[in-house]
């Protein structure tokens, strides 16, 4: 069974091969477009087979039976179909069709364009029509765009191996599951990745859309999800994707896009997704010229949404090309217009205005919306006035393909109780690194999302804001007004300075230390004059003394025993998983209760726990449960798939079988724990051979010396370069040497030193061989035992530890501390004082003694 990562991985790599030097966000629209067709084609070859009562057969035979019924019952089978799926694809314009052609060499790039082309006269009249209308236009798919090759030959090959990479997946089977939407969307976010700028036209980062979408789904009773700059369609799924089963069945899905290329991949991906086409409302226009969706009933209040979200470009520029006036009942609240110059607020508004009055709603803005003055001050104003700003979150910078400023998501409401005060939440500095990209990690989204449901104060990070604060403030909402970053930077004291010693009020500052083991830290002090301490002992020392105290170790074994228990819990449920859909859910339930177990300890970050079970999610177990789900979990266990690598170069490159990976097991721990000792008898050769490299080295070395013994009888046999001996040469040097000489004893030592490095090498290379053959045999034969303890340390081999680490690690952090305070005062003025007079010294008797000479 192929998973998820599998297919993303594959389909990445495929993409990159193919799209040579086309721009990503082009190139995106012609592989994801291409993905869908064989969608649509599989879709229509299953509802025929599924009507037809015809049972598993082949695919082939299939699309052959389904050729017969169109030349017997014609429009009648178009009909039927259309009535299943809304649209049909005749068989002469399958996929599978033009990969028959491609493989009797038959293969035409026009019968490709015939076939988007005719599936817009496929679709059924009916109030679904729109949905699949104009997916496959010219201005998206153009065949004939030299970028996909300068002649129609180059554009042939290319399309070719387009077709060719989606031939063995069976697009059905693979929605179920949610697996070919993942796929999909990932494909998305690694094209938006490329595209640079260009990518904030169809994406949301998936961390920030995590964000958003899990405080959106707070409202209680969402029936429908708006997004009128809807891209790709991603933070409408991110939603989807946090509620319940039973919620998504009737969910209503609105979005608007103006971008035609992109409004298109939108459905796709909503369709890919499962959503089904009466549930799906996307429209191809511009948000702002024209208000939409409309309330024929209530046109001036528009239709009303439980959850809006929304990522619009930033700062858009004369946006109100329509003329829009402050009378459009979108911007009746502000009572005027945003500037013209920057759209924010406009997009802003309109949300707000399709927002229900128990709804909920998030956007992404730039930072500046919340200090920037004259029309867009004035619509702030007006916004705290009727109470509806809720929420602001800064996020760090540099999140964003398309821009490196910093953003900030702004929830809104209507229902807010009178006098409620404005949370805001500094998050910028909650993050991680990744290439150029700063990157929220696991535990940084839920630290943002429970700060904002628990309406959480936590100093330096966030705060709940009072509407008289922010009017002291003139209605400026920059965040560093309202939350002061914690500078942990530690004031220097004079007195220590001058005369050493760590100030006593440093100390009383380890607060952790203090409040857990005070008694241990007094012990490790003593007072050397009123108010001033010094250590008596390294802190290497009273770390040791610390992390050994039976209080620390009693701590260290409720979380291990804490940890231990969670472990089994969970192993238990692991095993047995036997539905995909419910991974997610899965997920999410042990992600919460370890927060809830880490809460019952005093001082440990919660969410440096969360990050520790989040991340064995996404190494090992999001790929391992998808397997168990589809089979079970000693078949998996027993399971080995052939481990493709990519050889050659250029045309020459291709993929090839080499050897078998266990489908959960990994090769690697099974060689670890079960050929332990062949292992060790690869790793004495290898340090053998090491050895020998070092004394051939040294042996080089001291023939550089000139006149020395081994340059007198080794120099001839070294390189060009000097660096290494030739070993061609040492066989030539040792006939012509007199035997028993120091020249014969020493090449002898050299031939002798290369033979053994030959025999190690080539037993090592066959030891390797044997043993990798071994471990593949041994996948089939793995006892449930043995699958049990291997799988076991992959999941959760080292995360007890990890656990108990967290107790030590905000003691570590203060004794850093103490450590940095007693070397910052260990030199005095006066001891530096005293070594510029000894120095002073010195060099006056320097000076003495070559005056007397």
């Amino acid at each position: 069974m192929i998973t998820s990562e599998e297919i993303k991985r594959r389909l990445w790599d495929g993409a990159n091969e193919l799209r040579g030097s086309m721009d990503a966000s082009r190139y995106k629209d012609y592989m994801l477009g291409l993905m869908f067709y064989k969608f649509l084609s599989d879709k229509t070859l299953e509802a025929f087979r599924v009507t037809s009562g015809l049972g598993q057969i082949t695919e082939s035979e299939l699309v052959e039976e389904y050729t017969k019924a169109k030349l017997e019952y014609g429009e009648q089978l178009d009909k039927m179909l259309q009535n299943i799926l809304g649209y049909y694809v005749s068989p002469e314009h399958l996929y599978q069709t033009w990969l028959k052609d491609i493989n009797s060499g038959d293969f035409e790039v026009q019968k490709v364009t015939d076939s988007l082309n005719n599936f817009e006269r496929t679709i059924a009249v009916s109030g679904d029509s729109n949905d699949f209308k104009g997916l496959f236009s010219s201005s998206a798919l153009d065949l004939t765009d030299t970028a996909l090759g300068s002649s129609l030959n180059d554009r042939s090959k290319n399309i070719k191996a387009l077709i060719l990479l989606f031939a063995d997946l069976n697009m059905v089977a693979l929605q179920k599951g949610d697996v070919l939407g993942d796929a999909y969307e990932y494909l998305i976010g690694q094209f938006a990745m490329e595209s640079g700028k260009k990518a904030g036209e169809f994406y949301t980062p998936r961390q920030v859309s995590e964000v958003m979408a899990q405080i959106a789904v707070k409202t209680p009773g969402i029936k429908s999800i708006y997004d009128p700059t809807v891209g790709s369609g991603s933070l409408l799924l991110t939603v989807k994707k946090h509620l319940d089963a039973d919620v998504q069945k009737n969910l209503s899905y609105y979005g608007q896009e103006k971008n035609t290329a992109t409004y298109n991949l939108t459905r796709m991906n909503l369709l890919l997704h499962g959503v089904r086409p009466d549930k799906m409302i996307v429209k191809n226009g511009d948000t702002l010229s024209h208000d939409w969706p409309e309330d024929p009933e209530r046109p001036n209040e528009g239709v009303q949404f439980e959850a809006v979200v929304m990522n619009p470009p930033y700062s858009a520029k004369n946006w109100n090309k329509a003329g829009l006036k402050v009378s459009d009942p979108r911007f009746e609240v502000a009572g005027v217009l945003p500037p013209d110059s920057k759209g924010d607020f406009a997009f802003l508004l309109h949300g707000l205005f399709h927002l229900g009055q128990n709804g909920t709603m998030a956007i992404v803005l730039p930072h500046g919306v919340l200090f920037r003055g004259s029309t867009e001050g004035e619509i702030r104003e007006r916004l705290l006035e009727k109470n509806n700003i809720d929420t602001i979150i800064g996020l760090p910078s540099n999140l964003f393909t398309n821009t490196g400023i910093p953003v900030v998501i702004i929830i809104l409401k209507k229902n807010r109780e009178i006098g409620e005060p404005v949370l805001i939440i500094d998050a910028s500095r909650g993050y991680i690194k990744v290439g150029k990209q700063n990157v929220l990690r696991e535990k940084d989204i839920a630290k943002i999302v429970d700060t904002y449901v628990e309406r959480r104060e936590e100093e330096g990070y966030s705060r709940k804001v009072t509407r008289e604060a922010i009017l002291e403030n003139q209605y400026n909402m920059n965040i560093p007004r309202y939350i002061k970053a914690i500078d942990e930077e530690i004031p220097h004291d004079v007195g220590a300075h001058l005369l050493g010693g760590i100030p006593l009020k440093n100390i009383d500052d380890l607060k952790i230390l203090q409040s857990t083991v005070p008694d241990v830290l007094r012990q490790s002090l003593r007072e050397i004059r009123d108010g001033y301490v010094a250590l008596l002992k390294p802190v290497d020392e009273i770390s040791e003394d610390i992390l050994s105290d039976s209080r620390i170790v009693e701590i260290s074994k409720k979380i291990e025993s804490a940890a231990k228990s969670y472990i089994y819990k969970y192993w238990d449920i692991l095993q047995s998983v036997n539905n995909r859909s419910n991974l997610t859910k899965l997920m999410n339930e042990m992600l919460v209760e370890i927060k809830v177990i880490m809460s019952e300890f005093q001082y440990i970050d919660v969410y440096d726990g969360y990050q520790i079970i989040a991340e064995i999610w996404k190494n090992a177990l999001a790929h391992d449960t998808e397997i168990i789900a589809s089979s079970d979990f000693y078949t998996a266990g027993r399971t080995r798939v052939p481990n493709m690598v990519t050889k050659g170069t250029g045309e020459k490159k291709r993929e090839e079988q080499d050897g078998w990976v266990g489908s959960i097991v990994p090769n690697e721990l099974i060689a670890h724990r079960l050929y332990s000792n062949e292992l060790e008898e690869i790793e004495l050769k290898n340090v053998r051979i090491q050895e020998i490299e070092t004394e051939l080295s040294d042996l080089v070395e001291a023939a550089k010396v000139e006149d020395s013994e081994e340059a007198n009888a080794l120099g001839e046999i070294l390189d060009e370069a000097g660096e290494a001996f030739e070993s061609k040469s040492v066989n030539a040097a040792l006939k012509r040497a007199i035997k028993e000489t120091v020249e014969y004893n020493l090449l002898s030592k050299v031939e002798k030193l290369f033979a053994e490095k030959s025999a190690l090498s080539k037993a090592v290379k066959a030891d390797e061989k044997a043993l990798r053959e071994a471990v593949q045999e041994r996948i089939l034969t793995l006892t449930n035992e043995e699958i049990d303890k291997l799988m076991y340390e992959k999941w959760f081999g080292s995360t007890v530890n990890a656990m108990v680490s967290l107790i030590e690690r905000p003691l570590k952090k203060e004794l850093s501390t103490l450590h940095m305070l007693n070397k910052r005062y260990a030199e005095t003025l006066s001891s530096i004082d005293d070594e510029i007079r000894d120095l002073e010294s010195a060099f006056d008797d320097m000076m003495s003694e070559l005056v007397e000479e």
